[in-house]
């Protein structure tokens, strides 16, 4: 699995799922909140199938050191 979710896409999709989470939780919002543990989960983890699908990639790859 190689990453394909990085630098801000990361720190949005971890806001907006711990943001909809909450709100289920705190009975803001109904049972559809829990979705939030999809963009929390591809934010941890740095991977999301329909990005590697569609060959979507926002994580900069850092080049290969010579020597």
């Amino acid at each position: 699995m190689t990453r394909n979710v990085g630098g801000l896409d990361r720190v949005l999709r971890i806001i907006i799922g711990l943001a909809l989470i909450v709100a289920t939780a705190t009975g803001t919002i109904g049972v559809w909140g829990w979705i939030g543990i999809l963009p929390l989960a591809t934010g941890l983890i740095g991977w999301c199938p329909p990005y590697a699908i569609f060959g979507i990639n926002t994580c900069k790859t850092e080049p290969k050191q010579e020597g």
